[in-house]
C-alpha cells in the first residue's frame, strides 16, 4: 500500500514538473526565456512544443503579428498657419523580441513609447508643409464638376482648383515613417506603416471655410440667374420683334387685299355705271336723301339748289 502511494506521488511529481517545464509556442506568438530575470539563450520564434526548466525559467510571450498604434487626434497648425485636426494610425512589429523584453517588456509601455515618436514626427511633418500636401497626392486635375459644382468659380476657387502639389500626401507619410523608423530600432520594434485617416479643420476655421463656401456658392447663383434673367429678356425681345414684324407684314399684306379689291370694286362700279351716267347719278342723288333726310330732319335751300332738282323734276312731272 505504501509502495503505491509513493508511485502515485511520484507520476503527480512527474506531471507538475513536466506541465511547468513544458510550452506551446503558437504561429502567431515568439517567446523569450527568462531565469531569475535573465534572458536565456535565443527568442522561440518557431511554432511547436517547447521545454525550459520548471519553477526556474519563465517563458515570456510576445505577438509575432501586426499590431496596431493609434494616436490621440490633436491640433496642428499647417505652414500656412491653418490649424486642423489631424488623427493618425499605425502598424508595427516586435523583431527583436530579446531587445523588445529589456527595452519595453510589454505592448502597453510600447504603446506610450510610440506615442513619444510618432506623434511629433507627425506635428514636424504637418507644421513643415501646406494643408493641400497633405490633402493630396498628385496633380490630377480636380474638376468641381466631381463634386456635383458647377464650372464658374471665384478666383480664389480657380487658384485651389489649379494648386501644385511638390511633395504629396504620400511622401509626407514615407517622410513620419523615415523620422520614426531609426527611433523605433532601440526597442526591436520595425514600424510597417503611418497612415493618416483623418484630416479636418477645427471648428472656429470649419465655419469660416463653410461660410466662403455657401457664399461663393450663392454668388455663383446670382451669376447663373441673372445670366438666365438676361437670355429671357433677349427672348422675349426676340418675340416682341418677331410678332411686330408678323403683325406689321400681316397689316401689309391686308392692305394690298383691300387697296385690290376697292380697286376692282371701283373698276367695276365705273364700268357699270358708264352705261348710264345718269341712272347713276339719279341713284346716288336718291342714296343721299336717303342718309340726309331723315324723319326728323330740317333743311334750309334755295330753290335753285341742284340738291334738290330730282324732287323738283317729281313735283313738275305730279302736277296737275
Amino acid at each position: 500500500m505504501i509502495y503505491r502511494n509513493t508511485i502515485v506521488a511520484l507520476v503527480l511529481v512527474a506531471a507538475m514538473v513536466l506541465f511547468a517545464s513544458a510550452y506551446v509556442v503558437d504561429e502567431t506568438e515568439q517567446v523569450v526565456i527568462t531565469r531569475f530575470g535573465r534572458i536565456i539563450g535565443d527568442a522561440k520564434t518557431t511554432p511547436g512544443l517547447k521545454l525550459k526548466l520548471p519553477f526556474i525559467d519563465q517563458a515570456n510571450f510576445f505577438p509575432k503579428i501586426l499590431l496596431q498604434w493609434d494616436g490621440d487626434p490633436g491640433q496642428i497648425p499647417t505652414k500656412e498657419k491653418t490649424y486642423i485636426w489631424v488623427d493618425a494610425f499605425a502598424r508595427w512589429k516586435i523583431v527583436d523580441p530579446i531587445k523588445f523584453l529589456q527595452t519595453v517588456t510589454d505592448v502597453f509601455n510600447a504603446n506610450g513609447r510610440l506615442n513619444d515618436i510618432i506623434d511629433p514626427a507627425v506635428r514636424n511633418a504637418i507644421t513643415s508643409h501646406k494643408l493641400i500636401e497633405a490633402v493630396r497626392t498628385s496633380n490630377r486635375p480636380l474638376s468641381f464638376l466631381d463634386l456635383g459644382w458647377q464650372e464658374e468659380e471665384e478666383e480664389e476657387s480657380k487658384e485651389r482648383k489649379q494648386a501644385k502639389i511638390n511633395y504629396g500626401r504620400r511622401k509626407l507619410l514615407e517622410g513620419i515613417l523615415k523620422q520614426a523608423q531609426p527611433k523605433v530600432d532601440q526597442f526591436g520594434i520595425e514600424l510597417v506603416d503611418v497612415q493618416i485617416k483623418r484630416i479636418d479643420y477645427v471648428d472656429t476655421v470649419r465655419n469660416s471655410v463653410f461660410n466662403r463656401m455657401i457664399a461663393e456658392r450663392k454668388q455663383i447663383a446670382e451669376k447663373i440667374r441673372s445670366e438666365g434673367r438676361g437670355e429671357a429678356q433677349k427672348i422675349r425681345g426676340q418675340k416682341e420683334r418677331e410678332l411686330k414684324r408678323i403683325t406689321s407684314e400681316a397689316y401689309r399684306t391686308a392692305e394690298v387685299i383691300k387697296g385690290k379689291a376697292d380697286a376692282e370694286a371701283t373698276k367695276l362700279y365705273a364700268e357699270a355705271f358708264n352705261l348710264d351716267p345718269d341712272f347713276y347719278s339719279f341713284v346716288k342723288t336718291l342714296e343721299v336723301y336717303g342718309n340726309a333726310l331723315g324723319q326728323n330732319s330740317s333743311l334750309v335751300m334755295s330753290t335753285d339748289s341742284d340738291f334738290l332738282q330730282y324732287l323738283k323734276g317729281y313735283a313738275e312731272a305730279v302736277k296737275p
